[in-house]
Formats: structure tokens, sequence, C-alpha cells
């Protein structure tokens, strides 16, 4: 009979995959630099093929490290899974959470506090920013879970909502009818940005960006303003905004993914716990309010 991998190993392995740093992946696993690599040694021997390319100080996946990446995820949360189940303890500790500030105003205290009141012992320590921030942080070890709204074209982004992009102007303002049309909206490397430029020139629209920021709070009171016009999901709408019409001419914005992302270390127990309630929470919010809201 052929003997199981070694999940011990496997963690490792993951670890090293998630920060590109044996070093890095040795201290989040507890164990010296030599035993990883060690244990990747001997799970490389186990599968019979390469696993990891080194480049200097970066560590990448082969193709067959690739392949078992994905697979390695699951057995770990299945593992997971199998201790919460015959597990008495009640649940407690503390989870480094990331969020974008895109949804910090309105969602954050709500899904939040509630989620305080039915696990007191769970502690959540909170970061607010941009969504490549907290994919950064993730590979750096800063973050448990984090949300992200660039969809799921990371690794184990779990996909867990989809709303409609809005073009958004301050009820009552005329940045609107602004020639160039002036843009609120996040830096260059944002991809909301990007899909909204992208599209604007895709109508032959004129637009001048008029305020930048990687500050969603700042980019919603430009638009409240009445400085600019910006471009926003459903629920992270803010009163004094309003959807802006078709008959504005303005393009169709693809729509916003919402994801969340976990750390290889993160199935079960707390980490499960958070991250069901997020998903149940943003799952069921009504969001008719902020898209009926007439337009000019």
């Amino acid at each position: 009979m052929t003997s199981p991998l070694d999940l011990d190993q496997l963690q490792s392995f993951c670890a090293i995959a998630d920060c590109g740093s044996f070093t890095e992946a040795a201290r989040r696993v507890n164990k010296t630099q030599s035993a990883v690599s060690m244990q990747i040694k001997r799970l490389e021997e186990r599968i019979g093929h390469s696993l990891l390319t080194r480049d200097g100080r970066s560590v990448g996946l082969t193709v067959h490290g690739d392949a078992l990446y994905a697979r390695a995820r699951r057995m770990l949360r299945i593992n997971a899974e199998i201790i919460d189940h015959f597990s008495s303890e009640d649940l407690a500790g503390s989870i480094r959470f990331g969020v974008p500030d895109d949804y910090a105003v309105r969602l954050l205290p709500v899904i939040l506090s509630s989620f305080q009141r039915t696990h007191p012992r769970i502690a959540v320590d909170v970061s607010c920013m941009a969504s490549e921030q907290l994919l950064e942080g993730m590979k750096g070890g800063r973050y448990d879970l984090i949300v992200f709204t660039q969809g799921t074209d990371q690794n184990f982004g779990e996909l867990f909502r989809t709303e409609r992009m809005f073009w958004v102007a301050s009820h009552g303002g005329r940045a609107l009818a602004s020639e160039p049309l002036a843009l609120a909206c996040g830096p260059s490397c944002c991809i909301w940005r990007t899909d909204a430029i992208e599209s604007l020139n895709r109508v032959g629209k004129d637009y001048r960006i008029a305020y930048t920021s990687s500050n969603a709070t700042a980019i919603s009171s430009a638009v409240l303003s009445d400085l600019a016009i910006g471009f926003l999901p459903e629920s992270a709408m803010q009163p004094g905004m309003k959807v802006v019409s078709e008959e504005h001419n303005l393009p169709r914005l693809a729509d916003a993914q919402i994801a969340l992302m976990r750390g290889s270390h993160a199935y079960g127990g707390i980490y499960d716990a958070l991250a069901n309630h997020i998903v149940q929470s943003m799952g069921n919010l009504d969001m008719t309010g902020p898209a009926a809201e007439a337009a000019e």
C-alpha cells in the first residue's frame, strides 16, 4: 500500500509557495530553515518530481509544484475540518484580517460587530487598505484572511460575491456635465480605474483624472463634494451619491468581483468561523436601495 503524504511537509511547501522564501516560510511554520529544506527534499523524493525553482533569493513553483499546490491546500483544509469535527474546545484566538477601505464605512461595522457578539473570544485585528496592498501583505505574512476586490486571478481567491459597478455622482452636482469629464479614482494599479478608462476610451469619451487617491473614503468625498464623478460597486455607495443613468452615455462597467483569500494555515477553527460569517453576511446583503436611486 502506498504510504500517505506527510501533512507537515505539505504545510511547509504551501508556506514557501505563498511567500516565495524559505526563510519566511520557516518562520511561519515555526521551524528552522534547514528543517524546512529537508522537508521539501523528502517531499520531492516522495512525489518523484522537483517542486520548486530557485532564482537567487526568489523561490517559485515548477509545473509539478503548481499542480501539487492546489491539491495540498485541499488536504490542509480537509485536515482542519476533521479536527474541528471532533473538537469540543470553544473557539478562541486572534485573526489578522484585511479588507478594502471601499467597504469599511458601510459594511465593516455591521459585519464585524455581529461576529464579535457571536464569537466574543475571537479577537479580530483589522487593517483597511487597497486590495493591491492587501494582496502584497498576504504574501508577506501580515494577514491570516483578506477580502479583496480584484476577482480570483490570484491563487486561492475564493469568489463569493459579484456586484454591478456604477458610475456615481453627487446629487445636484455639476461634475457630470464637465468637459472633459472629471474623474475621481484610485492609483494606476487599481483594476477599477483600468476598466473605467478602457471603457471610456472604447466609446471615445473625453475625460481627465481630476482626483487620485489610494483611499476610498477620499475618493468618495471627492464625488460627494462634486469635484468629480466616480465608479463604485453597489455595497460601497454612500448616502448623497446617485447612480448615473444610461442616458448620459457612459459605458457599462465590468462587474466587481469580491473574493476571500486565506493564508495556507488559515483553515478550520477561528478562521472558518470568520470566513463563513463574512461570506454569509455579504452574500445576504440587500443592495436594492443604492441601485434604485434616481439618476439625473
